[in-house]
């Protein structure tokens, strides 16, 4: 027995048994880390060959340990149907694992206890890419639940939702059957062509996670009426961090502006500029490994008051210097983007949304703590930042968001 085989992932598993059992699966190819580190290319020349007409397919991570961790944590990438596109591809996998990745790597090794692990283990599922939605299935408290989202082929996007009754009967039949197949609760991600057809594209084994509905349901007796003076329908409570980039492009421009202007003994240097913009990161990165679920208060988030070109510009007449800043806010703004994707609880005003693939809009990670972006209208932005800081909000808070039976959110500093 060869003990440098890179065992089989769960995710080519599972399609293989769906395939034969004559599941519509796309055809696929699953390429483990070896072939790569060898350029053995001949297997995959052959699939991507029959698959000409195609010109795109999709690469989809394929890592031994990657059912240990969270759904969507690795990325598919589409690309060229050709063997330097596959190449690029995993490249871009592992790229994209310690950069835009590395928090939500981190943050599960810490919280869920997820191994560490070898990147270079990282093999690739190549399909073909279908045109079309994508849509969540899985079982959660004795019924089917649907997640729609990313439908390709329309121009109009709505916005991700969940239901109990698909578009297509076909789909909770087809549910049914592949996990009556595969003898245990799983989630299904399906594609829906735009002609229709239903292709099942990844099965995950979700038997193993805490729901918290149907762990409830287990121990718990229904009574017949209450009595009670304060009514809550939805209530959480998070840690709080408090995000005001406008504040922080200030004090970026104050620097800049003693850089030029004052006499000042000694100046800032660009590494003190520098260093400022990283602290900045390294703090959002301190909390984000410190809490598990929290809450990003937005005071200010993204460009305020064109505040972010101000900074870009203001060292121009020192253009090695002016170069150094312009990248490092550059990365801080991707910096930002995936410290906002790890918070569960966005709290800004309207104008914002957080991002959501379809695993992070209704994966079976987000049953117990579904996303939540709790916002005020555009037109009261000021009075309101105006209001959270009278009260005095800070970072290291914990907040309580309840929300009306109409609808309507309150956040307390608790």
């Amino acid at each position: 027995m060869n003990l440098n085989v890179t065992p089989f992932p769960e995710k080519a598993r599972l399609l293989s048994l769906l395939k034969k059992s004559q599941f519509k699966v796309p055809d696929f190819l699953y390429i483990p880390a070896e072939q790569f580190q060898n350029k053995d290319f001949e297997t995959l020349g052959r699939f991507l060959q029959g698959h000409r007409e195609s010109f795109k397919v999709i690469a989809r991570s394929a890592h031994p340990q990657e059912e240990l961790f969270k759904s969507g944590t690795f990325d598919s990438v589409e690309t060229y149907a050709d063997v330097a596109g596959i190449i690029f591809a995993r490249k871009r996998i592992m790229k994209l694992a310690g950069t835009t990745k590395r928090l939500t790597i981190r943050r599960q090794q810490i919280f869920n206890h997820a191994p560490d692990f070898d990147i270079e283990e990282m093999g690739v599922i190549v399909m073909p890419f279908v045109e079309g939605s994508n849509v969540m299935a899985k079982m959660i408290g004795g019924q089917w639940e649907f997640g729609y989202c990313r439908d390709r082929t329309h121009k109009v996007q709505s916005e991700p939702f969940i239901t109990q009754t698909p578009h297509d009967i076909q789909l909770l039949r087809l549910s049914e059957k592949i996990q009556e197949t595969l003898g245990f609760i799983c989630e299904i991600e399906f594609v829906i062509s735009g002609d229709g057809e239903i292709y099942v594209v990844q099965a995950k084994d979700i038997s193993n996670v805490d729901v918290l509905e149907q762990a409830e349901s287990e121990r718990s007796i229904a009574l017949d009426g209450i009595h009670r003076i304060r009514k809550r329908r939805n209530y959480r409570e998070r840690p709080l961090y408090v995000m005001d980039t406008r504040q922080f492009y200030i004090d970026i421009i104050s620097q800049c502006e003693y850089k030029i202007y004052e006499d000042t003994c000694p100046d800032p240097t660009i590494d003190d500029i520098v260093a400022t913009i990283k602290k900045f990161e390294k703090d959002m990165e301190i909390f984000a490994l410190k809490y598990q679920r929290y809450a990003v208060l937005g005071l200010s988030i993204h460009n305020p008051d064109n505040l972010y070109q101000v900074a870009n510009k203001y060292l121009d007449k020192m253009p090695e210097m002016q170069a150094r800043l312009s990248k490092a806010l550059h990365k801080n703004l991707y910096f930002i983007d995936i410290f906002l994707s790890e918070a569960d609880t966005l709290i800004a005003k309207d104008k914002f949304r957080l991002s959501l693939c379809s695993h992070d809009a209704y994966g079976i990670d987000t049953v117990r703590n579904p996303l939540w972006t709790v916002y005020w209208r555009v037109d009261r932005h000021g009075d309101v930042v105006s209001e959270f800081k009278r009260i005095g909000f800070k970072t290291g808070d914990t907040v309580g968001i309840d929300i009306s039976p109409t609808g309507k959110p309150t956040v307390i500093r608790l």
